[in-house]
């Protein structure tokens, strides 16, 4: 099942400690703040663990939210910028999508 982190976190420090905790369960970054990937329950709950002994006493605000494939499929991504930097666009952005005249 797909894993969404998200977190708030004001220590640089411990903001890149989580980071790194997400890399190392191969979550990829999809925000500043934010990591997706496939983890099991185990290993869901393991990075919770990992997580919880990062941040410690620090202040902040970490998530994890188990999200099933059908869910992931209608997610819609918008993307700024100038049209030739976009690398891709979602699926319902692609069957919406109107070619100029």
């Amino acid at each position: 099942m797909q894993t969404l982190v998200v977190y708030d976190i004001p220590s640089d420090k411990t903001r890149n400690r989580v980071a790194e905790c997400c890399k190392d369960y191969g979550l990829e970054r999809i925000q500043w703040s934010a990591f997706r990937g496939e983890l099991s329950t185990a290993r869901r709950q393991e990075l919770a663990l990992r997580l919880r002994r990062t941040i410690g006493r620090e202040e902040g605000n970490i998530q994890l939210f188990p999200i099933c494939d059908k869910d992931i499929a209608l997610r819609i991504e918008i993307q700024g910028g100038p049209p030739s930097g976009r690398k891709h666009r979602s699926r319902a952005a692609q069957d919406d999508a109107v070619e100029p005249e």
